[in-house]
C-alpha cells in the first residue's frame, strides 16, 4: 500500500469531506493515539477500522505531517489480530534505550496501548497494557514478545498515556491510564517501559457520569513563567459530558512524581452535580479523547480530539470515510479570573491566504449584513472583535440555504452572557435523534469587546472565543450550496471593531 494524500478538495458527492481535518480515505477512525513530533514530522496514530467504516476490529492508523495541517496517510501501523483488539495507547522516544529496542544512536519509539484480549486467548475479558516498537521512525512496528507488560486483571484498565518524568522523586517513566468503569485515574512508574510499580490513584471527581477514559498528565508554565509551573490532569468521559455524550474534562494542579492532587478551585463540591461548573476542554458536542504529542521541540503542548461524540458516532451520514480529528490546538495555561486555566489556539498557517472581506468600525443596529463564503473547496476562518453594546443578540449565520431556512448559528446573548453554537437548522440532522441541539458556553467580554475565531471546514465549525479561553466545536451537515453567510444584531445597536472573511487551504 502506498502512502496517500488524504486532504485534497472534496469532490461533489463528498462536499462535507474537510480540507484541513485528518479522515481515513476511506474507512473508520476515532481516538487519536501515540502523538508523537520525531525527525521533522507530527506523527498520528489512531483508532482505526481496516476493513469498514463502522467501529470494529481496532487497529492503530497512522498519518504524519509537517505542519499539522496537511495529512499523509500511510498503511496500518498496529493491526489487530486473532489475540487482541489494539485499543488506544500513546507513543515515547526511547532516547536512553531503556528498553532496549533500539541503541542510542537510532532510539526506539515505543507504543504503550492496552491490549483488549479476545475471547479464547490466555487472557480474555481483560484489558491490560502491551509495548510495540519502530526502529525506522515509525514505519514499521513490532509487537513485544513480552506483552502484556501490566495487567491488573481488570476489564476496563486502558488508554496509557506514559511520560518521562524528570523532577524531585527522581527520572522514570511514568504512565496514566484508567479503571474506566470506577472514574480513576491509576498511575504506574517504570524504569524500562517493561516492568511497573503501582504509584496512586486520583477521582472518582468532578463529572462522573460515564466511563473515563483517554487520560494525559503534563506540566506547563503559567503565563509563561518557567518559576510558576502546574499540572494538569486531562480525563475524558463519555457519556456524561456538559454537552451531552462525549466530552473532556480537566484538573489542574501539583505532581510530585507519585500523586497528582487537583487544586481545590479545580474541584466542584462533593453533592454537586452541575457539569457547568467542570473545567471543559470544548463546549460543543465533538470534541473527545482529546491528548497531546510527546517530544515537541521548545516544550509546546499541543493536542488533538476526535471530532465525533458517541452518540451517534457510527451513523454520521459520510461515505467511504467516517469520522474525523480536529485540528491541532496548542495549549498553554493562563491566569484568568485570578486562577490558572487552560487556553486553546488552533494551528493554522501563519499567513491565512487571501482576506475576502473585511469590515471595520461599523455600527450595526436591528439589521443584518451579508458576508462573502470563501471558494466552496476552501476553508473559512471568521475573526471577528465585536462590541455587543445594547444589542440582545449578536449572531453569526453559517453555510446558510438561500432561503434563510437552514443554517448553523453562533450567538451571543448580552445578558446571559452565553455563547452559543446551533446547528438544530444545520442540514442533514435527522440522521439520529441526538443530533440536532444547541450547546452554549459562559463567556465574560473583556473591556466589552466579544472576541471570535470561526473556523468552517465544511463539515464542522470550531468556535474560539476570547483567544480560545473558551471553545466549542460541533459537526455540521449543510445541504450541497448552502454557504450563506452573515452578521445580524437585535435588540440594540453592536460596533464590529473589525471583521475579516478569509480562504484557507
Amino acid at each position: 500500500m502506498t502512502d496517500t494524500t488524504t486532504h485534497t478538495a472534496a469532490p461533489a458527492e463528498h462536499t462535507v469531506r474537510p480540507a484541513l481535518h485528518y479522515t481515513a480515505n476511506s474507512t473508520w477512525l476515532n481516538d487519536p493515539n501515540g502523538l508523537v513530533f520525531y525527525q521533522g514530522l507530527y506523527h498520528l496514530f489512531y483508532q482505526n477500522n481496516p476493513f469498514d467504516n463502522v467501529w470494529g476490529n481496532m487497529s492503530w492508523g497512522h498519518a504524519t505531517s509537517k505542519d499539522l495541517l496537511h495529512w499523509n496517510e500511510h498503511p496500518v501501523a498496529i493491526p489487530c489480530d486473532e489475540q487482541e483488539d489494539v485499543f488506544s495507547g500513546s507513543i515515547v522516544v526511547d532516547n536512553g534505550n531503556t528498553t532496549g529496542f533500539g541503541s542510542p544512536e537510532n532510539p526506539a519509539l515505543v507504543a504503550i496501548y492496552t491490549s483488549a484480549f479476545k475471547e479464547g486467548s490466555g487472557y480474555e475479558g481483560t484489558q491490560a497494557q502491551s509495548l510495540a516498537f519502530s526502529t525506522d521512525a515509525g514505519m514499521t512496528w513490532q509487537k513485544y514478545a513480552g506483552n502484556p507488560v501490566l495487567n491488573r486483571g481488570s476489564a476496563h484498565f486502558r488508554d496509557p498515556k506514559v511520560f518521562r518524568y524528570q523532577g524531585s522523586a527522581g527520572s522514570f517513566w511514568v504512565m496514566v491510564a484508567v479503571e474506566a468503569q470506577h472514574q480513576q485515574v491509576v498511575l504506574y512508574r517504570s524504569a524500562d517501559l517493561k516492568d511497573w510499580e503501582y504509584l496512586s490513584t486520583f477521582g472518582p471527581a468532578n463529572a462522573t457520569g460515564g466511563e473515563w477514559e483517554c487520560p494525559d498528565l503534563f506540566p506547563l508554565p503559567v503565563d509563561g513563567n518557567p518559576d510558576h509551573v502546574k499540572w494538569v490532569l486531562v480525563v475524558n468521559i463519555n457519556p456524561g459530558a456538559v454537552a451531552g455524550g462525549s466530552g473532556g474534562q480537566y484538573f489542574v494542579g501539583h505532581f510530585d512524581g507519585v500523586q497528582f492532587t487537583a487544586d481545590s478551585d479545580s474541584l466542584v463540591a462533593d453533592g454537586n452535580t452541575n457539569l457547568r461548573h467542570c473545567l471543559w476542554l470544548d463546549w460543543g458536542r465533538d470534541y473527545y479523547a482529546a491528548v497531546s504529542f510527546s517530544n515537541v521541540p521548545d516544550n509546546r503542548r499541543i493536542m488533538i480530539g476526535w471530532m465525533n461524540n458517541w452518540d451517534y458516532a457510527n451513523s454520521l451520514p459520510t461515505f467511504p470515510w467516517r469520522s474525523s480529528m480536529s485540528l491541532a490546538r496548542e495549549i498553554e495555561l493562563a491566569t484568568i479570573d485570578g486562577l490558572p486555566r487552560l487556553v486553546q489556539r488552533p494551528v493554522l498557517p501563519a499567513d491565512l491566504g487571501p482576506t475576502i472581506y473585511t469590515m471595520e468600525d461599523q455600527e450595526i443596529r436591528d439589521s443584518r449584513v451579508a458576508l462573502p463564503h470563501a471558494d466552496p473547496a476552501s476553508v473559512q476562518v471568521i475573526d471577528a472583535d465585536i462590541l455587543p453594546g445594547s444589542a440582545g443578540t449578536t449572531t453569526l449565520s453559517l453555510l446558510g440555504a438561500a432561503d434563510g431556512n437552514a443554517a448553523t448559528l453562533v450567538s451571543f446573548d448580552a445578558v446571559t452572557q452565553q455563547l452559543t453554537l446551533d446547528r438544530r437548522r444545520s442540514g442533514n440532522t435527522a440522521f439520529h435523534e441526538k443530533f440536532a441541539s444547541a450547546e452554549s458556553a459562559p463567556v465574560t467580554l473583556e473591556d466589552g469587546v466579544l472576541r471570535l475565531r470561526v473556523i468552517i471546514d465544511h463539515g464542522s465549525v470550531e468556535v474560539f472565543a476570547q483567544g480560545g479561553k473558551v471553545v466549542l466545536t460541533d459537526l455540521v451537515f449543510p445541504e450541497p450550496g448552502n454557504l450563506r453567510t452573515q452578521l445580524s444584531v437585535e435588540g440594540g445597536t453592536a460596533i464590529v471593531r473589525k471583521l475579516t472573511v478569509s480562504a484557507v487551504s
